[in-house]
């Protein structure tokens, strides 16, 4: 099986959990509402509205969401009172505020009461899903998903992120060259890798008559990964190695 292709767009946020990111939007204006709600859910997020404060803190209490997006202006309740009665439920959520492009004096005043960004009005969509997106990883409360992280060749996986390579279930340890020489040869199955190759990929130089640092550490990976078990590693010889699902 070759290794699982890394996306070129923007991944969906999910909470740490795995299930999708939940964000209120509160604003009196329901076109403007609706048009953000809209926008949010196509990111694959889980969406509800409000188009009053105390409506707002209604909705918080049972919905628990991940990010708010809060109008200054609201017919009740200010923004700013929102917050704080927002922040006794929820103490740590990211807050992004919606202000007028001249009311300077709220957005000073919404990131003094705690809110974590604005932006003003008019604003594209594109703006408000960047800030969110910013404010959700750098809370914590959202990750992005790395199944790329993970290689796979037959029964062999390796981890990227967490560097654990398993066999058959089985955890191998390896050193941190073993790691970035099996990366290499996970990154590349069924295909033969010369010497030079892998010497300039995993050692970063040229080709020097250096041969024997390849064959030393391709020694020290067969141990580990073929040991007791149906090779995966084989030498062609002229050529180099390949690495290949156990029949």
């Amino acid at each position: 099986m070759a290794p699982t292709s890394r996306p070129t767009g923007p991944v969906e946020l999910r909470r740490p959990d795995g299930q999708p990111v939940r964000v209120l939007v509160v604003d009196d204006e329901t076109t403007l509402t609706d048009l953000l709600a809209m926008a949010l859910r196509y990111e694959g997020w889980q969406v509800r509205g409000a188009n009053t404060g105390a409506g707002a803190v209604r909705v918080a209490k049972q919905f628990q969401p991940d990010a708010v997006v809060l109008d200054v202006m609201l017919p009740d309740l200010d923004g700013f009172e929102v917050l704080r009665r927002l922040r006794d439920q929820m103490p740590d959520v990211p807050v992004l505020f919606l202000t007028a492009r001249d009311a300077v004096e709220d957005r000073v005043a919404g990131l003094t009461v705690g809110g974590d960004d604005y932006v003003t009005k008019p604003f594209s969509l594109e703006e408000v899903v960047a800030r969110l997106r910013a404010l959700m990883r750098r809370s914590g409360v959202a990750v992005t998903p790395r199944e790329d992280a993970v290689l796979v060749v037959g029964d062999l996986s390796l981890d990227e992120d967490s560097h654990e390579v398993r066999r058959g279930g089985q955890l191998i340890m390896l050193t941190a060259t073993e790691f970035e020489l099996l990366r290499f040869l996970m990154r590349n199955p069924r295909r033969v890798l010369s010497k030079a190759h892998i010497l300039d990929r995993v050692w970063n130089y040229d080709f020097g008559g250096q041969a024997n640092v390849v064959e030393l550490y391709i020694s020290y990976l067969r141990k580990k990964i073929d040991a007791g078990r149906e090779p995966m590693i084989h030498t062609l010889r002229g050529a180099g190695y390949v690495l290949r699902p156990a029949d």
